[in-house]
């Protein structure tokens, strides 16, 4: 059954009882797939979201949806009552703005953490998933990135997924809730934001390559990300709900594959079906040199598989997001 979106459920019904969630910047681009497809399984969905990127058109109809911020406390208690599961998501996430407004990721990535578990504790939720992002690690020595790697933030927007695991992980020590972090990679699929100023990289390429435009990649392409595709990342969501034994852990969720920015412009170019020119720009760097998920834990704890290539994402990304048809 597919969601308002398109986002259709993946596997046949949950095996698992019926449950309660509220999703935190649920109207987003991975907020939305998680909603409808807990939804098509039959969960009651509570989404919370203040709309600075989501949109709520594209929530399945039996999804509960509030306009509202992470940092408005009563709020908050109000969508709490009897809820089971909590998915934590909402945040500001570009990293280059992170760099210019950094009391701002602070205030939201952070403030509206510690805000939303203190509304937890006080609600007596059993169980918090956060969605905190591979950016933690920042340039590391060996790869794939283990979970145990020393984190090496290197912007603000990393330095408040850090805080925020760090948060989520303590005060749900202090008061008996079940907390698993979830650090995801270079998540991409249909529905993806596309912002007017750094927009992330795959929907970027896809929309110039259909524009008949030029790929620009910044520094020289050869440093790597694991691109993840959307649906694989649900799964690991719907997983951490109920995994036994994924309480205090951290989990990396990626594909497990390393990628060149240089090969990805390749394959965008062979995925659209056109030949358009890429050029260097070595105004703006492009990161780090290299960054890939083991993906071990997950496979273990949350039975995570990933099912999807990145030259079968790009290609369903192409059929299912309406703002490359051609």
């Amino acid at each position: 059954m597919a969601g308002a979106g398109g986002y259709a459920a993946r596997s046949g019904p949950t095996r698992w009882p019926t449950m309660r969630f509220l999703i935190t910047g649920g109207a987003g681009f991975l907020g939305t797939a998680l909603a409808n497809r807990l939804a098509a399984e039959g969960h009651q969905v509570r989404v919370i979201d203040d709309l600075s990127a989501g949109d709520p058109s594209r929530l399945d109809g039996r999804v509960l949806f509030t306009r509202g911020s992470v940092l408005d406390r009563p709020k908050l208690w109000t969508l709490l009552q009897d809820v089971d599961c909590v998915y934590h998501l909402a945040a500001r996430v570009l990293v280059a703005e992170s760099v210019l407004y950094p009391r701002e990721y602070n205030e939201v990535n952070v403030g509206g953490t510690v805000t939303l578990m203190e509304a937890i504790r006080d609600a007596g939720v059993r169980r918090v998933v956060l969605t905190s992002s591979g950016a933690v690690y920042g340039e590391q020595p060996t790869q794939p990135v283990r979970e145990d790697a020393p984190p090496n933030p290197q912007s603000p927007y990393a330095v408040s997924k850090l805080a925020a695991e760090y948060y989520v992980r303590t005060i749900g020590a202090l008061w008996g809730i079940e907390t698993v972090v979830l650090r995801i990679f270079n998540a991409y699929g249909p529905g993806q934001n596309l912002p007017p100023s750094h927009p992330p990289v795959v929907p970027r390429f896809l929309q110039q390559a259909v524009r008949g435009g030029t790929l620009v990649i910044f520094g020289g392409g050869t440093q790597t990300r694991d691109f993840v595709y959307l649906d694989d990342v649900v799964d690991a969501m719907v997983a951490a709900a109920t995994a036994p034994d994924a309480d205090r852990r951290i989990i990396n969720v990626g594909s497990g594959q390393e990628t060149s920015i240089n090969e990805l412009a390749q394959m965008v170019l062979e995925a659209v079906g056109r030949d358009v020119e890429i050029i260097h720009s070595p105004a703006q760097g492009g990161g780090v040199s290299r960054l890939c998920a083991d993906i071990t834990l997950a496979r273990r704890l949350l039975n995570y598989k990933p099912r999807v290539s990145l030259q079968e994402g790009l290609r369903l990304t192409l059929k299912r997001d309406p703002r490359f048809a051609r």
